[in-house]
């Protein structure tokens, strides 16, 4: 290409230029095909090039594709909002839509401390989370999120809210076995909300099951009952961010179902506009809302582009393809067989330690040494070798943070899109056996011998 003026990720290296998608497949200027095995960034849900949804946007387009919020409301806005409200379980009726996942952890964020304001406990300001979490890249959703790479440049404009470990089973700081360890991770938000006070916690926010932060970190059984048992106990609110888990990416349209646990507001985004539009969305239990509609009336958040009819119009078809195929439905059935390869793969290669995650949410995390669980040394970049390797093969996948710092481990996300078919899955770990043997040299060759 010519000279470039877009910032990419990294401003010095040489990115393909992408043509064309299809189904789980992205295809460069090239001609190299690509299996999309983590749906971009865990977001393509439906696959790519799905006509229902381009018929969508264009018919929207046809008709109008901007109006503001505070001047006009729309058929798509109201009709999305109204789909949502019937779909989700719980009491999460209303919807605030924003553009992206950061946006929607910030306006949960507001959303909390307005409703204790509303009831006039105007001391409950602080969002409490979990380290090795991440919740979006604005200063507020920064704030939450306790991944520590992408903290670091900031750290003198965020608050302190990560305040508790998270429940890594394969590396729990207490040395103990999920279920019979009681719950020491979960029953430490107690602790440290004593420390605070709970006069000064509006809210708790966590990942159902932990993404790039973590690489597909899933909590033990009962961990958010008794999360949220805390919660209700010292008049704390409990937000769950499924940005990346809601939609059907775990088997259920939101992850928490899995527990049995409500949250009292949850955020969506990645799957709910699938990667055909921006959108995300903030959803709000009635008994929330109820202080502010006896109130002031009015969240204050937003944004030009909230809740534009375009946008809600193709994510309330990717809602309508995925109820139609029976997308969700099949999830756990894909889950098992991804699973099943996924571990016959472990035994081959032995610098995979764990495998986890939940539905088609699986994250693999790479020791040098199996027994003691040693991670590699930074200085060998194991996670962007095999990223680089495997996108040299055709296989796209995506980086995650592991480690019980959430610094020193390597571990990557296999998220592809839910559609994936059997076949697709068999090709998805040829290609990631045919990676493995190549990284299995470059690290013998660098560290030496087998462990």
């Amino acid at each position: 290409m010519d000279q470039t003026y877009l910032i990419k990720p990294m401003l010095d290296a040489q990115f393909p230029v992408i043509d064309y998608g299809e189904g789980v497949y992205l295809y460069d200027k090239e001609g190299q095909k690509y299996l999309d095995a983590c749906s971009g960034a865990i977001t393509a849900n439906i696959g790519h090039g799905v006509e229902e949804i381009i018929d969508a946007m264009h018919e929207q387009a046809k008709r109008v594709s901007f109006v503001y919020r505070s001047q006009f409301t729309s058929e798509p806005a109201e009709k999305l909002a109204k789909k949502i409200s019937e779909t989700i379980f719980g009491n999460l009726k209303w919807c605030f839509f924003v553009n992206s996942g950061s946006e929607a952890n910030e306006t949960a964020m507001k959303i909390a401390i307005q409703y204790w304001q509303e009831k006039g406990k105007n001391t409950k300001l602080k969002v409490l989370s979990r380290w090795m979490s991440y919740h979006g890249i604005t200063l507020g959703a920064l704030s939450m999120s306790g991944h520590t790479g992408r903290r670091a440049r900031f750290v003198p404009l965020l608050e302190e809210y990560p305040v508790i470990h998270p429940p890594y089973c394969y590396r729990c700081p207490y040395n103990k076995e999920a279920p019979d360890c009681g719950y020491p991770c979960a029953h430490e938000l107690e602790t440290v909300i004593r420390r605070i006070g709970a006069d000064q916690i509006a809210a708790f926010i966590a990942e159902p099951v932990i993404g790039a932060a973590g690489g597909a970190i899933t909590p033990p059984k009962d961990y958010y009952k008794v999360i949220k048992d805390i919660c209700e106990k010292h008049e704390i609110l409990f937000i769950a961010d499924e940005v990346m888990t809601g939609f059907g990416r775990t088997g259920t349209m939101l992850a928490c179902e899995q527990w049995d646990v409500v949250p009292d507001i949850v955020t969506l985004g990645k799957g709910m506009g699938a990667g055909y539009t921006a959108i995300a969305a903030t959803l709000i239990g009635e008994h929330i809302m109820e202080p502010i509609l006896a109130g002031s009336k009015a969240i204050m958040s937003g944004h030009t582009l909230s809740a534009n009819p375009q946008s809600c119009a193709v994510s309330l078809a990717v809602l309508e393809y995925l109820e139609k195929h029976k997308v969700i439905q099949d999830v756990h059935t894909k889950s098992a067989y991804l699973m099943d390869l996924l571990t016959k793969t472990k035994d081959d290669f032995p610098f995979i330690g764990d495998i986890r995650g939940r539905g088609l949410l699986i994250g693999l995390e790479f020791v040098q040494d199996f027994k003691t669980k040693t991670s590699f040394p930074s200085s060998l970049k194991v996670t962007q070798t095999i990223i680089k390797i495997a996108k040299d093969n055709g296989l796209l996948l995506y980086p995650a943070a592991s480690g019980i710092d959430g610094t020193d481990g390597d571990a990557v996300l296999i998220a592809p899109p839910l559609t994936i078919t059997k076949e697709e899955m068999d090709e998805l770990v040829l290609f990631l056996n045919k990676t493995f043997q190549q990284l299995e040299s470059f690290i013998y060759r660098d560290v030496g011998g087998e462990n």
